[in-house]
């Protein structure tokens, strides 16, 4: 399959690495047979002619902001078929002042909890911790996940808002804790997708470092997110 054309669109905060860890599957995505265009700048989303001809969004853009304009373009080009991709804050951690961003892709980061307060450093290891990403039922059957096997990572653990209009194809648990206020267990998606209108979307929790995303369960599932999202002739 060749002559489609993705877009890269990175930014926000700092912290999430946006140009080295897109950078990581600008080679994946050109051996696809993409072509790949990278911007620096969400209004990207305004120009409907760059969004007709978009077939898959790759987005990392961690909390910032989006106007009106770029949202009711980003909206309209996935409702038309274009696929949105992306994992960590860049994409359910992204302009948290828009609901209608929100609603497009169903979940939303709420928080990452932390180790135990005597066993943090004061950096961003504080919410570093040992949990296991579960594939569920349906992920193991999900051209996405299937042949992946739970597995561990010691980084962030997202706790998740989300829907019932999302199809959960990973999981993660918090525990509870004496030094956490929660009372019982809580599951969060930790993949999913979503159908919308004639569009896809795919978003992975994991990814807070390019090593994260280096993970071989990771960079699959990545991957193969990537590729089912994106738009089919």
């Amino acid at each position: 399959m060749t002559g489609r054309r993705a877009l890269i669109v990175r930014g926000g905060w700092d912290g999430h690495h946006p140009v080295a860890a897109t950078d990581m599957f600008r080679p994946f995505l050109a051996e696809q047979g993409f072509d790949v265009r990278v911007e620096e700048s969400n209004e990207v989303y305004a120009d409907a002619a760059v969004m007709a001809e978009t077939d898959l969004i790759v987005q990392a853009v961690t909390m910032s902001s989006i106007s009106d304009a770029a949202v009711k373009g980003l909206r309209a080009a996935v409702e038309a078929g274009t696929g949105l991709a992306g994992w960590h804050g860049g994409i359910a951690d992204s302009y948290r002042g828009s609901s209608d961003y929100l609603q497009l892709v169903g979940g939303q980061f709420a928080t990452h909890p932390g180790r135990h307060p005597d066993e943090r450093p004061g950096d961003e290891r504080d919410n570093y911790l040992d949990h296991t990403i579960e594939i569920t039922d349906l992920g193991r059957r999900h051209e996405i996940t299937a042949g992946v096997d739970d597995f561990v990572l010691h980084t962030e653990q997202y706790w998740v808002l989300h829907d019932d209009l999302i199809d959960v194809l990973a999981t993660t648990t918090h525990p509870t804790q004496d030094y956490h206020p929660w009372h019982r267990p809580i599951v969060s998606p930790a993949v999913w997708t979503r159908l919308w209108g004639a569009g896809r979307v795919f978003v992975a929790t994991p990814g807070h470092t390019p090593e994260v995303l280096a993970d071989p369960h990771v960079r699959t599932i990545v991957e193969r997110g990537l590729l089912w999202a994106a738009r089919t002739p």
